[in-house]
């Protein structure tokens, strides 16, 4: 377990699912993650907190923008979201929702990477993310789905100050983990399909929870598979279409 009071900036520290049904995702979810959902104030818009032991580790909203695809957003942590929004469009990035100050909680925006992957970014206030990391409900880990992981690269290393490093996966796959100084931060995948950000959440038995999100309606994209030296990983998409990982490790 990981208590987190604070991250650093270029850090991947809070996620929320944009879900067309939130109350059929919150069932979802809870069945699979543990979670205790519990609805926000009024202002808050329906945004629903995902709690393990109390602590928040996650986020469900409704969907505010029509024909929005059922996603999981990645926050990355930053000391400005002003600054960064200007750097996103210098570097050939897009802003999808501009700088905005979410109550007292922090400071956001929404952004789309050049090769159309959506992300967004975290200023904190009052909540600085997830309270919890790396523990079975919370999310372990991040990474962009990318078929141009130079490109990638280009963009967010000068955005955050990441570095690559790249990881052998077997014998030719090659894995590029995102670094922040001595600390492993997320990872790049190089795949044939359309860009896109994923978040991994961590699970006790990947095996079992594989079989309870199919009874809860879900797709196996990937089944469970033994990573070396990782843990036992699989995705999954729930039942609205939102993909995200699982990862049984011992943390």
């Amino acid at each position: 377990m990981v208590g987190k009071s604070s991250y650093e900036p270029g850090t991947p520290s809070w996620v929320d699912l944009g879900s067309p049904d939130p109350d059929a995702s919150a069932t979802f979810y809870s069945s699979l993650l543990g979670w205790d959902v519990v609805e926000g104030p009024a202002e808050a818009g329906g945004y629903r907190m995902c709690l393990v032991r109390d602590v928040p580790v996650a986020a469900i909203s409704p969907q505010f923008v029509a024909g929005q695809a059922p996603a999981w957003l990645t926050y990355v942590t930053v000391a400005d979201a002003d600054a960064a929004a200007a750097s996103v469009v210098e570097h050939g990035g897009a802003v999808a929702i501009a700088p905005f100050d979410v109550l007292t909680a922090g400071r956001m925006a929404v952004f789309v990477d050049p090769s159309g992957a959506t992300f967004a970014v975290w200023q904190a206030g009052d909540h600085v993310g997830a309270g919890l990391v790396n523990e079975a409900g919370a999310f372990c880990w991040n990474e962009i789905f990318t078929p141009t992981p130079d490109d990638a690269m280009a963009f967010y290393g000068p955005l955050f100050g990441w570095e690559a490093a790249p990881m052998p996966l077997g014998d030719t796959e090659i894995y590029t983990v995102l670094m922040s100084g001595d600390r492993a931060v997320g990872g790049i995948v190089t795949v044939d399909a359309p860009p896109m950000w994923q978040v991994t959440f961590a699970v006790d038995d990947c095996d079992a929870s594989v079989a309870t999100a199919l009874e809860l309606g879900a797709t196996v994209v990937m089944a469970p598979e033994d990573i070396p030296d990782i843990g036992r990983f699989a995705m999954i998409d729930d039942p609205h279409g939102a993909r995200f990982g699982i990862l049984a490790s011992d943390w």
